[in-house]
């Protein structure tokens, strides 16, 4: 029993649990049997259409081989200022070589990413020497690298700042977080403690994994080891995906589930799966992962490797799409999701306001994750098939770039303008998504 236990905690870390039990879920939801949601299939044509018109808007006839995998990376173009182009362009002018090039942008890619779980909808970052204020997630990755070129990151003296190594990551303070975020009662964030908390959790997790991230813990050397894992070529995902468990599942927050004893991640009890394995004897089997924050930050983490080192990535097909507020708040918008009216209710009694709100961790959030991860590969498909005509298949990442992540957030601003919210309210510490 205990191997057998230890197995199935094994599972619920892997992609393939996290595609698997979705798509349990997005049975039940075709048979009416949902606790929270009613789903209308019927709508799916409809949205894939919606979406598949934002992609050619924005990349037809013939610019689709540009879309980028979803990841960092062009969160920090926001406004039109290349400015990582520009800050590889210095560092190359400076004779930096790629490999170290890539190891800077890794170290850049780990904190950004980490930091961005939704900051709410009024915070901002004004950008110094300038008039323009972000928010939301290109606002974190525009505050984020101005953090990561001032050292914030860095415990090393002198030379080059720009890195980030568990030493000065374990001793990350909220004052130092404060001011670099420019965070007041006039410019409130959502979650500050909790981002700080996981943080320096990451910066002993990197600490305590020598073999890959040297004395010193720091993320890019993750360059090196992957380099020597793979071949000249190409890399592996999922073996980038065994680490990224490895180093992050000990430094969530410590209120996450554990089965065991042992750390699960972003992974949460889901009622219709429970009455759907019958097995109560084992607490795996109600149990729906998404690892989201992590697979955010894979998807990130293979950008660097393509655009500088020009490798190529296998299986990163393993991956899913992302149960977060846009690509969820896409399927609610375009009517494919529809709270049942008790569960509505519930919802707006608890925000007093026009919107319904529920915790990140009940039941209503994890069935709309769990039916969010289901639907886009259901889009994925219908999408590869409106745009076949063309010659045009894009990839489950491309599809989240230039799409669905997209599509919510234009909806949103859409629906509601005034504050661009998910049509559903989250009560989250900010650390899941």
């Amino acid at each position: 029993m205990a191997a057998t236990l230890a197995s199935d905690i094994e599972y619920l870390k892997s992609l393939r649990a996290v595609r698997e039990r979705s798509q349990i879920v997005l049975g039940a939801a075709r048979n009416g049997g949902l606790n929270n949601f009613v789903f209308d299939e019927g709508r799916m044509k409809e949205t894939a259409e919606f979406v598949a018109g934002v992609i050619s808007r924005d990349f037809g006839p013939d610019r689709y081989a540009e879309i980028p995998p979803h990841g960092r990376w062009e969160h920090f173009s926001i406004g039109g200022i290349t400015r990582l182009e520009n800050l590889v362009q210095k560092w190359q002018d400076s004779e930096v070589d790629d490999v170290e090039i890539t190891r800077r942008l890794i170290d850049l890619f780990f904190v950004s990413v980490l930091l961005d779980a939704g900051a709410g909808d009024t915070w901002a970052f004004r950008e110094p020497g300038g008039d323009n204020a972000y928010g939301r997630s290109e606002g974190i990755a525009v505050a984020s690298l101005y953090m990561f070129t001032d050292g914030a990151f860095s415990s090393a003296a002198g030379g080059n700042k720009a890195t980030v190594d568990g030493h000065a990551l374990s001793k990350f303070t909220e004052d130092v977080f404060v001011h670099h975020f420019q965070i007041s009662p006039q410019n409130p964030m959502v979650g500050v403690a909790s981002r700080i908390e996981l943080l320096k959790n990451f910066g002993k997790s990197l600490l305590s994994i020598p073999e890959i991230f040297g004395e010193t813990g720091r993320p890019g050397l993750l360059v090196d080891f992957l380099l020597k894992d793979g071949n000249d070529e190409e890399l592996n995902y999922e073996a980038l995906w065994s680490i990224l468990q490895r180093i992050l599942l000990p430094a969530w927050p410590s209120n996450r589930p554990r089965i065991n004893d042992q750390p699960i991640g972003d992974a949460w009890p889901l009622r219709v799966l429970q009455d759907k394995s019958g097995d109560s004897e084992n607490p795996t089997a109600g149990i729906h992962p998404f690892h989201k924050l992590t697979q955010w930050l894979g998807y990130s983490l293979t950008v660097p490797f393509m655009k500088v080192l020009k490798l190529k990535w296998i299986n990163i097909d393993k991956g899913t799409g992302l149960p977060e507020y846009r690509n969820g708040g896409l399927f609610v918008d375009m009517g494919v999701l529809k709270l049942k009216p008790e569960v509505l209710s519930k919802g707006l009694e608890a925000s007093g306001q026009a919107l319904p709100l529920f915790s990140s961790t009940g039941d209503v959030i994890v069935e709309w994750r769990a039916l969010t991860v289901a639907l886009l590969d259901e889009l994925h498909k219908l999408i590869n098939d409106v745009l076949a005509p063309q010659g045009v298949s894009l990839s489950l990442p491309q599809l989240l770039e230039a799409g669905s992540w997209k599509s919510g957030r234009e909806l949103a601003a859409k629906y509601r303008p005034e504050t661009r919210s998910s049509p559903i309210l989250i009560d989250g510490d900010g650390t899941l998504f």
